[in-house]
């Protein structure tokens, strides 16, 4: 009896495994990369202590490596180009594949408080564009991070977007400037556009021909890099930088 026991209960436990595998699969498939980036920021802020300054970069699925290898994404390689050129940086990458400004909006201030990063990429407003989202919403939501983010003691890094103007020139024309309009008004450091030598050329999309390859990694990084060069001298860590806008 107890042989028979015992058989079924290795039955069961292997049954089990196999389902919490497939829910696993199931998640990741809904999800994208949203779960790997979650887990990864977790990881490396837990890594970056004491003086350690943290580059918290908050985004979407251009952001969380959707449909790339672990590793490729651009955050990957600004991690390493970091530890090359300015070791005593840690990246926490918190964005979620599918995120809207109004979902970054609700995440922003629990973000600031377990990271209390010393720069923030807010790279979002892509899917507001992509569905057709009104433009005064986007803008406040966009307004209330970068608010949060500066009133916590981190600079602002603003990745800018655009849409095509088969979304209406009007409309088109709006989204591109609120970004500026933003980045002035806040005195925050502005990336026109995150997607510069990308968005034009076909080759360097995914076959949805919305989420860059691979090989379009390295290009967006140096986009953002510009921006963030003159950051990484004056960012200090958050515990000891004074809240307030920045200068």
């Amino acid at each position: 009896v107890r042989a028979v026991a015992v058989k079924a209960a290795r039955v069961l436990s292997v049954a089990a495994l196999r389902t919490t595998q497939r829910i696993a699969r199931a998640l990741a498939a809904l999800t994208g990369t949203a779960i790997f980036c979650i887990t990864t920021a977790c990881a490396t802020a837990s890594a970056a202590t004491g003086s350690t300054p943290v580059i918290l970069v908050f985004g979407d699925s251009l952001s969380a490596e959707y449909g790339l290898a672990r590793g490729a994404g651009w955050v990957a390689l600004l991690g390493t180009r970091l530890q090359q050129k300015h070791s005593h940086y840690a990246v926490v990458n918190a964005s979620i594949s599918g995120e809207t400004t109004s979902g970054g909006a609700v995440r922003i201030d629990a973000a600031l408080k377990q990271h209390r990063p010393a720069i923030i990429i807010i790279e979002l407003g892509g899917n507001d564009g992509l569905r057709g989202l009104a433009l005064d919403a986007t803008r406040a939501n966009l307004t209330r991070m970068v608010e949060a983010s500066q009133k916590s003691g981190a600079k602002v890094l603003l990745a800018g977007m655009q849409l095509p103007p088969n979304y209406g020139r009007s409309y088109a024309d709006g989204f591109r400037t609120l970004y500026a309009e933003l980045a002035q008004h806040h005195k925050a450091v502005l990336v026109p556009f995150f997607l510069e030598g990308v968005a034009e050329r076909r080759e360097l999309f995914q076959s949805d021909g919305i989420h860059p390859t691979a090989e379009a990694q390295p290009r967006l990084l140096d986009n953002l890099w510009r921006g963030l060069v003159p950051l990484l001298g004056a960012a200090k860590p958050a515990a000891s930088t004074a809240a307030g806008k920045q200068k």
